[in-house]
């Protein structure tokens, strides 16, 4: 097998934490770094059960114990192939020994080089409690242990903390969403669902990463000597053929997406059947609310991430729940207005989608070399105490501001309430947001949602879906001429207002259909007309009283429906108006639901809904904006 020569941006975002570097060639930096550095490459970690994880190690040429930032992937970072993620990962390390870490990346289970089975956040918690053991009685190890990385080199650490190794001291997670199961009421179980529909970055993921099980192995026992040598020459990566998401996704069943573009299907297979409250979600390396967690912790969000409402939803739940008073004060948070795992991307001028959101860099090196400066090498730097706890960026101010809760205690939850006179669709209807309260009449706004002709996703916060979704932030006006999406527009705004928090919305419907879904996104529109996407949630109805049952609609019968919340920190600008669409479907985003009222993954044909949206003072269809309090209204 060649090695492989592509490396896709998803793969190098997820390996690679949020710093600046310049990429440098291959035999350039690797000369840089033998020159600091004892390199210590194809290491075979011995776990408890005997399975082996292939493990680089880069640590400086001292006899002093030195500190360790550990990396643990599901990607290749074999160095002897071509490709800019490997040359990344040598000035990963060269960066860090210069500072006087020992740099340590590896592979999960069952990838590459590393011996057994892989299960995505299905492999033992204990492998990471185990190699935490190891590199603190290593020799040159100072025994204390920083863990770092983005995605999926981020998203195994909240599980692990709970574990509590005394080793492990500090830790930064960043665009860390996909290790997230369930918190408090929402249950993502990893970004698999949203509001109990199925989100289908997984589905696009595996067919990317997913190793066959007839893959080519290295025979049990191989020495380190061996693994070396043959590294130079088989790369064990595969070189999957090219698809296109926008069209494979469109296939029906769900089940069969990749087996219809002959992928993998064994993981994928697996986990398609289990409803959002599966307990085969709590065996995994997903981490819930009912774990304790030990680690002081510094997070990195993205406003246009797949999982930001969840990463806040944790970063509070750690801040409240941690037995330890030292370990909850010592949670801190840094929320970016980029995509997925995209902090360093940021320019004077960044551009997310099409929307300009000014000047969003921030020095990411300064804050984690303190951060683990301290925590892994006992300096007395000033951190953490001189990290503002929470540093957010609010959106058309375009500027970056701190707060020691979140959301901010200045923000004020304002009802907005939906209004028309039952022609809310599209961005020609006559829908609207007002503060006042709606009448004893009771007025409803009906569309027609068609499972094989779905809404598109446009934008968004989304990740790892290939072609098929562009994220981030773009005028909706186009799509906002379709029927089968409803439209609510505040007036113009006679002063500017700050909303930054969660946005809840509650909404009453009913349907002729067992089952269906509901969308909300929401939107900040230019008095040009202009209409740019904050951010976008989903609810399943038959899910709409917990995700441990299955209540199906009755015809006509009016169901209160509270939706995940959205997250954003948006300046809506004097003149500017608040709008939110609502429809049924946001597709490939989140899977069509078929209506049926069955599984859902494993059907091919879906039925028409007639969904209507309720608003009167019987049914106050609403959306509740934290609106700062130095923000004021027209409307109030």
């Amino acid at each position: 097998m060649k090695t492989s020569k592509r490396c896709t941006i998803l793969t190098l975002a997820c390996l690679i934490p949020a710093f600046g570097m310049q990429a440098q060639s291959r035999p350039d930096i690797l000369e840089k770094l033998e020159e600091v550095a004892v390199v210590d490459q194809k290491v075979m970690m011995p776990m408890r059960d005997g399975i082996r994880l292939c493990t680089d190690i880069y640590r400086p040429k001292t006899d002093k114990p030195v500190p360790i930032i550990f990396s643990r992937t599901p990607y290749n970072f074999n160095s002897w192939g071509d490709g800019e993620l490997k040359t990344r990962t040598m000035e990963r390390a060269y960066d860090l020994v210069k500072r006087g870490y020992a740099y340590v990346v590896q592979n999960e289970r069952g990838r590459y080089f590393s011996e057994g089975e892989w299960d995505i956040l299905g492999v033992p918690l204990t492998d990471g409690y185990d190699a935490f053991t190891w590199l603190k009685n290593q020799a040159w190890s100072n025994g204390k242990i920083g863990t770092l990385g983005c995605s999926s080199t981020a998203e195994w650490q909240m599980a692990v903390a709970a574990l509590d190794h005394p080793a492990h001291a500090a830790m930064v997670a960043q665009g860390f969403g996909a290790g997230v199961g369930r918190v408090g009421d929402i249950y993502e179980q990893g970004n698999w669902y949203r509001g109990g529909a199925q989100q289908m970055l997984f589905t696009a993921w595996l067919y990317g990463v997913e190793q066959d099980k007839f893959k080519p192995r290295i025979p049990p026992g191989a020495t380190q000597e061996d693994l070396i040598r043959i590294s130079r020459y088989y790369d064990l990566s595969p070189e999957n053929p090219a698809v296109d998401m926008s069209v494979a996704l469109k296939h029906l069943p769900v089940a069969d997406i990749l087996k219809n573009v002959n992928g993998k299907v064994e993981i994928y297979d697996k986990m398609i059947r289990r409803k959002p409250n599966d307990p085969e979600w709590y065996k995994g390396g997903l981490y819930h609310d009912n774990m304790p967690f030990g680690v002081p912790s510094f997070w990195f969000c993205s406003w246009y991430d797949v999982s930001i409402t969840p990463n806040l939803a944790l970063f509070n739940h750690v801040r409240k729940n941690a037995e330890d008073p030292a370990v909850a004060e010592n949670q801190y948070l840094v929320i970016a207005p980029t995509l997925h795992c995209a902090y360093t991307r940021a320019t004077e001028q960044t551009i997310v989608g099409e929307r300009n959101v000014g000047d969003a860099r921030l020095d990411y090196d300064e804050m984690i070399y303190g951060w683990f400066d301290h925590w892994l090498k006992g300096d007395e730097n000033g951190y953490p105490a001189k990290l503002p706890r929470i540093q957010y960026y609010t959106m058309g101010m375009n500027k970056w501001q701190t707060a020691e809760n979140w959301p901010p205690d200045e923000a004020r939850m304002t009802t907005f309430y939906l209004f028309s006179s039952g022609n809310a669709n599209s961005l020609y209807g006559d829908g609207v947001l007002r503060m006042d309260k709606p009448g004893k009449e009771d007025k409803s706004d009906g569309y027609v949602y068609d499972p094989m002709n779905p809404v598109p996703s446009y934008g968004g916060n989304v990740c790892c879906t290939g072609n098929a979704i562009q994220g981030g932030s773009f005028d909706q006006q186009t799509m906002e001429t379709r029927q089968d999406i409803l439209v609510y527009t505040s007036e113009p705004l006679q002063e500017g207002i700050e909303v930054t928090g969660s946005i809840e919305s509650t909404l009453y419907v009913s349907s002729d259909v067992k089952d269906t879904d509901f969308t909300i996104k929401l939107i900040d529109v230019y008095p040009d007309g202009r209409a740019f996407n904050l951010d976008e949630t989903i609810q399943r109805a038959r899910y709409r009283e917990g995700y441990d049952k299955e209540v199906w609609m009755k015809k006509g019968e009016v169901c209160k429906i509270d939706l995940t919340p959205m997250s954003t920190s948006n300046y809506f600008e004097k003149g500017h108006r608040i709008r939110i669409e609502i429809s049924s479907s946001n597709f490939p985003r989140f899977t069509r639901n078929l209506n049926t009222g069955g599984n859902n993954y494993d059907e091919k044909e879906g039925v028409v809904a007639h969904n209507r949206i309720h608003h009167s003072a019987a049914h106050p269809s609403q959306v509740r904006l934290p609106i700062m309090q130095r923000s004021l209204s027209a409307d109030r």
